[in-house]
């Protein structure tokens, strides 16, 4: 990789933090190791962009094996999302796309992003341009066990946030976000893990506030969102399998009486929620009783 595997916009937001890093981890290449764990995995969480270029956080499941990589480069994935998810359209050919394995019983977590290589009906190729791991930092394990897909999986388009997604939002310690910048070459779309205990994510009218905890100073994801600032959020209802995505534009609060107020926050970042969808019976797993990290125990919720 030539100079700084991180864009202008990664750059400036470990500026602001005060903090930085030289980004030894990240890769064009994957790793042995990383081959090997993505096809461990029964699930792999993406981010592509709609035809605006917003992102949409979305999720695969298969058995394991349906990730495969044949060369270091290269992953092929032998899952689609749903026909009617919003991010099924979108997984073409050319098109950039980030990709996270998170094994949570072991709170292993990999990124690789790039680009399709080919689609078809069973699947898609991507060439990989960046490939990183992330640390366990605020990942809750839980062992997860295959089951017939409950109910039809219905699909619903939601314009706010009603009842039922305040709920799931105000029990989870664990949701996605997919953001996205104009370096394709180092990325271009990315989708990360978020963890803390439940009541971590504040909810205030149609707005989702976040405390953002320390973590590998990287700034993938803030980064992004300083230049461009739509973002997509996913939740995982892991009592029923149920999944929420959600849409909107964010603002970062870099410090002050409201980052100081929450213990474990370096920063806030605030989703202004403009629209999303929500699928019942989305996975066919159903999963143990979370176990929180050592570092999720030690971090604040929202009074």
């Amino acid at each position: 990789m030539d100079g700084t595997p991180f864009h202008p916009g990664e750059l400036e937001a470990q500026a602001l933090a005060g903090t930085g890093s030289r980004g030894a981890g990240i890769r064009e290449i994957m790793p042995e190791q990383h081959r090997i764990f993505f096809g461990q995995l029964p699930l792999l969480f993406a981010a592509v962009g709609d035809e605006t270029g917003h992102p949409i956080a979305t999720v695969l499941s298969g058995d394991p094996g349906f990730v495969r990589s044949p060369a270091p480069t290269t992953l092929s994935i032998r899952a689609l999302p749903a026909s009617d998810d919003p991010a099924a359209l979108h997984l073409r050919p050319g098109q950039p796309v980030g990709l996270l394995g998170l094994e949570f019983p072991t709170r292993r977590r990999n990124r690789a992003n790039g680009l399709i290589t080919a689609r078809d009906t069973g699947g898609f190729s991507l060439a990989v341009t960046q490939s990183f791991g992330n640390c366990a930092k605020y990942i809750q394990a839980r062992t997860p066990q295959p089951i017939a897909p409950a109910g039809n999986g219905s699909f619903e388009p939601i314009a706010r946030l009603d009842d039922a997604a305040r709920a799931l939002i105000s029990r989870s310690d664990t949701f996605f976000v997919a953001s996205t910048s104009e370096a394709r070459k180092l990325g271009g779309l990315d989708i990360s893990h978020r963890g803390g205990r439940p009541g971590f994510v504040g909810i205030d009218g149609e707005v989702l506030s976040v405390p953002d905890f320390a973590g590998n100073n990287y700034f993938n994801t803030l980064g992004n969102l300083l230049r461009d600032p739509r973002a997509c959020l996913l939740f995982i209802d892991f009592e029923n399998s149920a999944m929420l995505q959600l849409q909107g534009r964010v603002e970062i609060v870099w410090s002050g009486p409201e980052v100081a107020r929450l213990t474990g926050a370096k920063r806030i970042w605030r989703l202004h929620v403009t629209g999303g969808w929500r699928r019942h019976a989305a996975l066919p797993l159903q999963w143990s009783p979370p176990e929180p990290a050592a570092t999720t125990l030690a971090t604040g919720v929202w009074a």
